[in-house]
């Protein structure tokens, strides 16, 4: 197999992998019981829309032949965003506890696991590749990175609280 056909099945796992997850978000909006959480997965569905516009003009670049271009990343690239607010994220961990709100504790393991999966993934792509391609690898491995810290920081909340939780009668 040529380097450029092993790039090409790289990043075609990689948008159905994105594809994938911005699936789950999609679904996910019907079960969510609350207003910052859902509107925290729709900018998150808008950016896993983002990652697969980028990865589908690289794939178009290597199945005609032509190497990874970087040029138009500004295209897809999205300011930062925390998600939720200070206030929004105290208010989100007290709605799970008063309210039971496992379905929401289980969206967000989830998630967490699709981002970290995927980031790591990028990560040992970009760490074999060369070129535009390391770049390419490694800028969606770092937006992965963000979505992964989003998520792991409700993960070991969760943990923490029901952890802690008094049990028994």
């Amino acid at each position: 197999m040529s380097i450029d056909e092993s790039l090409i099945r790289i990043f075609e796992y990689a948008l159905q992998q994105e594809e994938t997850g911005k699936s789950f978000f999609q679904n996910s909006l019907q079960r969510m019981g609350w207003g910052a959480a859902v509107s925290a997965f729709k900018h998150l569905i808008k950016e896993e829309e983002h990652h697969i516009h980028f990865i589908e003009g690289i794939l178009s670049n290597l199945k005609e032949g032509r190497l990874v271009d970087l040029r138009n990343e500004e295209d897809v690239l999205l300011k930062p965003t925390n998600y939720f607010d200070e206030r929004a994220k105290s208010e989100f961990l007290q709605q799970c506890l008063e309210s039971s709100m496992v379905p929401e504790v289980t969206i967000f393991n989830t998630a967490w696991l699709i981002e970290k999966d995927l980031s790591e993934f990028y990560q040992t792509m970009a760490n074999q590749a060369q070129g535009k391609a390391k770049e390419a690898l490694q800028m969606l491995c770092n937006w992965e990175k963000q979505h992964e810290k989003f998520f792991r920081e409700y993960h070991d909340k969760f943990h923490d609280i029901y952890s802690k939780m008094p049990w028994g009668g």
